[in-house]
């Protein structure tokens, strides 16, 4: 596909906490633009607490895609976001609007952009039946820690509550032989129809970047996380979404095996452990153009910053 009958996407990506949805709905209405999330726990419904869903006031007026659109009892793949952000993306384009990416789940914008088409392996139901009674018995976190022994590089790029996924990775291993990583390598790369802009949020002192996931914790509870994981967790404790950050570090509490500031404390570490895999994951992109937080001293400066750059640049001219 020729450069110039190419998509474009900005794409904002960066860790939890970083300050995407404010940067991404800044861009939007900059250049005339709409947002589809990347983010493969806010695509549920009914975890917007949790998940750090983007709030109508913080919105702003710009038209979001791709939040609380499925069931959490619904299997939800890379293939499926693929196929529901590539309408969206069409859809936005055909209006004359310029589509923004946001979100930090790294495999699913990668997989978009690079227009991959991930070769498909054989199923095994024995294994992934055998390895869904693990996660019973052990937990989701039991799993991906094997997965990350394995295939760091695949479990970097994985929320630790998507179970399905990472069964999925673990049954391809144990089938084949094969990671997923080093299948995504053997996989197909089509040439892509999009033409991506990046745009990456971090912090050079990391322990800022944890002091925001500590504040946004304790913003979350004030706002009614108790409640939402509480109600949640009565509907669906054995769910994908149970086993989302905010909720199975509540699990305790609720059940009277742990006090409210140790499963809190609970909360905040795994998000931080997160946050760090989700660098890890964005890092290997060279194509990423950071801007650190430090550097500026107001998000109108930031924001400023990253108006210039997409301007600047090459593409920037053709959008």
């Amino acid at each position: 596909m020729a450069a110039d009958k190419k998509i474009p996407v900005l794409a904002v990506v960066g860790p939890t906490a970083s300050g995407k949805t404010m940067l991404a709905v800044a861009l939007a209405k900059e250049f005339g633009g709409e947002v589809v999330s990347a983010d493969s726990m806010q695509i549920y419904a009914g975890m917007e607490i949790a998940t750090a869903a983007p709030t109508r006031e913080e919105m702003d007026g710009v038209a979001h895609y791709l939040i609380g659109v499925v069931q959490p009892e619904e299997r939800f793949s890379v293939a499926a976001f693929t196929a529901r952000a590539e309408q969206c993306i069409a859809d936005i384009r055909s209006r004359g609007k310029l589509p923004v990416l946001a979100g930090g789940t790294g495999l699913y914008i990668d997989t978009l952009l690079d227009h991959i088409e991930l070769v498909n392996a054989p199923a095994n139901p024995e294994i992934r039946t055998a390895l869904y009674h693990r996660a019973e018995r052990e937990g989701t976190q039991a799993l991906w820690e094997e997965l990350n022994r394995i295939d760091p590089q695949t479990a970097n790029g994985l929320h630790p509550a998507n179970l399905g996924r990472i069964v999925r990775a673990l049954e391809l291993y144990e089938t084949s032989g094969v990671t997923m990583s080093e299948q995504r390598k053997r996989s197909r790369r089509n040439p892509s129809p999009y033409d991506p802009f990046y745009l990456g949020l971090d912090f050079r002192d990391r322990q800022h970047l944890y002091d925001r996931i500590d504040r946004r914790v304790d913003q979350m509870v004030a706002d009614g996380l108790l409640d939402e994981a509480r109600s949640f967790l009565a509907r669906d404790p054995d769910g994908t979404g149970a086993q989302a950050i905010g909720y199975k570090e509540l699990r305790p509490y609720f059940s009277g095996e742990m006090a409210l500031e140790e499963a809190l404390s609970n909360l905040k570490r795994a998000t931080r452990r997160y946050a760090k895999r989700q660098l890890t994951w964005f890092r290997r992109n060279a194509r990423i153009h950071w801007l650190f937080w430090e550097d500026y001293g107001t998000p109108a400066a930031l924001c400023g910053e990253a108006y210039r750059l997409v301007r600047e640049s090459d593409w920037g001219q053709m959008i």
